[in-house]
């Protein structure tokens, strides 16, 4: 996978999470995705209404295209390792924009970042976890 794109990369890795099990086929309702995704009705209005994925239209049925699968493979993704609505804003611009070259350093980079965040959050979270059995075993001895 040397000399692959942002978006070709994105693609790879929203793939690699998703179960692919589900029929491949020209448009999915929207259930049909929530139930594939796990997630509500309300979570993919949400999504649309930030501009995330676009669905077509047939009066008041939202009809999802392939493409709006893959952004919202890409959306789940993101969001399951903690990226905010801005970073996954940013992640599909760089899966939109393909023509620009640095977008593979630049996807890169947010990884790197969000990484480092998660790692800063793990290392509160056991000092956390410590403090409170800590003041666990203090009641314990009181008692």
């Amino acid at each position: 996978m040397g000399d692959l794109s942002a978006q070709v990369m994105l693609e790879h890795l929203a793939e690699s999470f998703a179960d692919n099990t589900t029929e491949k086929k020209e448009i999915y309702r929207i259930g049909d995705l929530a139930r594939e995704f796990d997630v509500s009705l309300r979570t993919l209005r949400f999504y649309e209404d930030r501009g995330l994925i676009s669905p077509q239209r047939s009066g008041s049925t939202r009809l999802y295209s392939n493409d709006d699968r893959k952004r919202l493979k890409i959306i789940i993704l993101a969001k399951n390792v903690g990226f905010s609505l801005i970073d996954i804003e940013a992640l599909l611009n760089i899966y939109d924009d393909q023509d620009n070259d640095q977008d593979l350093s630049s996807l890169t980079d947010k990884f790197k970042e969000q990484l480092s965040r998660l790692e800063s959050q793990k290392e509160e979270l056991q000092r956390s976890m410590d403090e409170l059995g800590n003041a666990i075993n203090f009641i314990e001895s009181k008692s």
